[in-house]
């Protein structure tokens, strides 16, 4: 079994910085890309960002030049430091993994959630 855990959410003025951690444990022999999501009450979850294990990066549109993913593959821990937060940035923001735990492959992994919550 492989659980992913996320911390660093709260509530944060508009403009204001937070910095999400998520770190993987288990039965872990590797892991592939890992990334963040996000869902909003009402709006369905969303790509936020992700990076491979070699570290190259992906970002959705709305968060370029505001967020940065980063990852610690010693430490299975991806990050996300989130700068310039705007109120349309609160939501439930998830971490998920795409782990190999020896068996026939890569499974997708998610983490429980870290509330972000931006007032304005």
């Amino acid at each position: 079994q492989v659980q992913l855990v996320e911390s660093g959410g709260g509530l944060v003025q508009g403009g204001g910085s937070l910095r999400l951690s998520c770190t993987a444990s288990g039965s872990i022999f590797s892991i592939n890309d890992m990334g963040w999501y996000r869902q909003a009450p009402g709006k369905q979850r969303e790509l936020v960002a992700s990076t491979t294990s070699g570290g190259t990066t992906n970002y959705a549109n709305f968060v370029k030049g505001r967020f940065t993913i980063s990852r610690d593959n010693a430490k299975n821990t991806v990050y996300l430091q989130m700068s310039s937060l705007r109120p349309e940035d609160t939501a439930v923001y998830y971490c998920t993994a795409k782990v190999y735990s020896g068996g026939k492959g890569y499974y997708d992994y998610w983490g429980r959630g870290t509330q972000v919550t931006v007032s304005s």
